[in-house]
């Protein structure tokens, strides 16, 4: 394995330590992750809420939220549709509570037993039966045109919430808000569904408040040698609809474009003096008034009341991460002033907890937005609130710990994914939307009973599979696994794939294959976009994300399904295959190795997909003792290591047999580390996960 550690510019290193206000080893971290610019940046340094992007972003979010409105005023029947799995559950349970909190009458609906992924037909005829008038998909939708115009035939009008990679032909409903949309204007492709499911909560939120609906122009001048640069900024519930800047020469004002823009308005700025004295340098009347956000300020954000433009950016920490010093700074005060005179972050706080449930879940990366809500949910998550999250904590021996993403992805997601799985979801849905002690224990037996199942199930199609599995190998020549059996339960074939790709390091696909209908999924390790594309004629239904997908197709056709399969097997190709690299983080003398440096790995939380673990650097450290552990084979290390004045409890996992050949009790070595919290019999302690070591 070969070690890898960036080399960087000490005066780069110093400047980042600087600017961002944080020790050299975070500022190196940064650096050698590429985060010291690009989007990802602001949400690591800022963990305001009003730091996430504006939901109005979305190009139809507006017409969600008045069609919602509108059903709030005629006391509509209003129904959610999900997906059966983590993601669709948190979907389903958020948007049920945030649209019963505005007064509707909810009903929802989770795929149960044999029903396929995503809108039917049959739900469909069965609303309208019923007369519901308004459907929102959650987690699904963007690929069912056929049924959204069924829907809209009968009567409902549909609101797809989504993130899945949208189709050619996208469905006729009255909004589609998917970050994915091709042209889109959100800025950040990579939600979960929940995620989307919490913009439209926060958008209904903001709906509640005098914000919504509200148009402000912002200004911010800039005197340079003969012109004055003029910039104003259009805010239409909060989120940026149009920029305009100028260069105005003295007297030159009132034929520019800011002039004509802002001719008869009010227009907000951060100080009325400073900016009326710049605009007399060009003109005798702008054609507009002025007014000062101090006011807000004082009361909402006192600390910052009174500083010029100029003064924020130096001693405000969020307004070093704006592009621009001055109109960008004014409208990140502006909106944080804002949300906290509404309160809108502890509106959307409430259900955080589910937000980061779902998107750890369903495997999105950490990054940008995700970030943040994931490590503000986690947050929400370790206060216990929601009574059916706090009894599965407990039940899974989470209780009392700071929780982690990994918690989340080791301990709880394949606990409540065993139910969409087994075909009961609902029954997980329900333990979060209950508030009584009695239905809560009730319903975590249930979800802990599938569980249960859910694993038997999986080993015993696990052992089942094996021969198909290879034989598949064979025949693709290495390139891809494929299994098709009517004994695998149509609920486990995504876990089924996963559990193949890992083992056999190649993309996989398993179907359960029924005689008259066959459920199947794939799952890669790398981009599989399109490659179902290609079975478009014979499925029946399909969709997805690029490494995780699945699909429907009618029994008589597995025959011509599995025929095309095997052609195009051969034509796949994998990215290629590098001698494996050991990303080093950062080298921390051992001197420096010590219980403080958990706060730096913990500044870079949460860790997931996009966001691996900070991996560190020691040189020099000496293996005080070592034995081999295991429970039931023993192939794991436990090491005491010595370094500088402290010594380190380590785990070093698979490494049985290199212990005593190539590293022994006595000896100094080089050590590639994570740093984490140990929890055992109740008491917390601090561990190094060893990833390699050298004499």
């Amino acid at each position: 394995m070969l070690w890898e550690k960036t080399e960087l510019d000490p005066a780069a290193v110093r400047e980042a330590a600087r600017r961002y206000e944080l020790d050299l080893i975070s500022a190196s971290i940064l650096l050698r992750r590429g985060l010291a610019s690009g989007p990802s940046l602001p949400f690591l340094l800022d963990g305001e809420l009003a730091r996430l992007h504006n939901p109005f972003l979305f190009e139809d979010m507006g017409k969600a939220v008045e069609r919602i409105l509108a059903a709030v005023r005629d006391r509509e029947r209003v129904h959610v549709f999900g997906d059966s799995d983590v993601d669709g559950i948190t979907s389903t349970v958020l948007l049920t509570q945030a649209l019963t909190e505005l007064g509707l009458e909810v009903r929802w609906q989770l795929p149960e037993g044999d029903d396929d992924y995503g809108l039917s037909r049959e739900a469909v005829e069965k609303l309208a039966s019923e007369g519901c008038t308004l459907l929102l998909t959650v987690d699904c939708g963007i690929g069912n045109a056929s049924e959204i115009g069924l829907a809209s035939q009968r009567g409902i009008q549909t609101i797809v919430l989504d993130h899945h990679n949208p189709p050619e032909t996208l469905p006729a409903a009255l909004a589609l808000i998917d970050p994915k949309i091709r042209g889109s204007r959100y800025p950040f492709r990579d939600l979960a569904g929940c995620g989307v499911v919490t913009k439209l909560a926060l958008a209904l939120a903001m709906a509640r408040t005098p914000l919504y609906g509200q148009e402000v122009w912002l200004l911010a001048t800039r005197p340079a040698n003969a012109v004055l640069t003029v910039e104003a900024l259009r805010l239409v519930n909060l989120a940026p609809a149009e920029r305009l800047s100028d260069s105005v020469p003295q007297g030159g004002f009132e034929g520019s474009r800011v002039a004509r823009a802002l001719a008869g308005r009010t227009v907000l700025v951060l100080q009325r003096e400073e900016e009326a004295a710049n605009l007399a340098r060009v003109t005798a009347d702008p054609g507009f008034e002025l007014e000062e956000i101090q006011p807000l300020l004082r009361d909402c954000l006192p600390e910052l009341a009174g500083k010029s433009l100029l003064r924020l950016r130096e001693s405000w920490p969020p307004a070093r991460l704006e592009a621009a010093p001055e109109l960008d700074t004014l409208a990140a005060v502006y909106t944080r002033a804002s949300w906290k005179r509404h309160g809108l972050a502890q509106s959307l706080e409430r259900s955080l907890d589910l937000t980061a449930l779902g998107t750890i879940a369903d495997l999105m990366p950490l990054t940008d937005e995700n970030r943040l809500l994931v490590r503000r949910g986690l947050e929400v998550m370790n206060r216990l609130g929601r009574p059916g999250l706090r009894e599965l904590l407990i039940r899974q021996n989470l209780h009392g710990r700071r929780l982690t993403a990994r918690d989340v992805s080791w301990q709880l997601s394949p606990v409540l994914n065993s139910a969409g799985r087994m075909g009961e979801p609902a029954k997980a849905a329900r333990l979060f939307l209950s508030t009584d002690p009695e239905e809560t224990r009730t319903l975590i037996e249930a979800v802990l009973e599938l569980n249960a199942r859910r694993k038997s199930l999986g080993d015993r199609a696990w052992e089942r599979c094996q021969s198909q599995a290879y034989e598949t190998l064979s025949r693709t020549g290495q390139k891809l696994v494929y299994v098709a059996d009517p004994a695998i339960p149509r609920g486990i074939t995504g876990l089924l794939a996963s559990r193949l790709s890992g083992f056999f390091k190649v993309p996989a696909l398993v179907v359960s294959s029924g005689s008259r209908k066959c459920v199947g999924s794939l799952r890669s390790a790398f981009s599989m976009e399109g490659f179902l594309d290609r079975f478009a004629d014979l499925l029946a239904n399909y969709g997805g994300h690029d490494c995780a997908a699945g699909f429907t197709l009618d029994g008589e056709e597995l025959t011509r399904f599995e025929a095309r399969l095997f052609l195009l097997a051969k034509d796949l190709q994998p990215p290629p295959q590098a001698e494996a690299r050991l990303r080093i983080d950062a080298e921390v003398p051992p001197a420096y190795l010590n219980p403080e440096l958990i706060r730096i790995v913990e500044f870079f939380e949460p860790f997931g997909e996009g966001s691996p673990p900070v991996t560190l650097l020691t040189r020099g450290v000496r293996i005080e003792s070592l034995e081999i552990v295991g429970s039931k084979k023993a192939d794991h290390v436990r090491l005491l290591l010595a370094a500088d004045r402290y010594k380190w409890p380590a785990v070093y996992w698979n490494a049985a047999e290199r212990a005593g050949r190539d590293f022994a009790p006595g000896d100094t070595v080089d050590v590639v580390y994570r740093l984490g919290r140990n929890y055992f019999q109740n008491t917390e302690s601090l561990q190094l996960t060893v990833v390699d070591l050298r004499r």
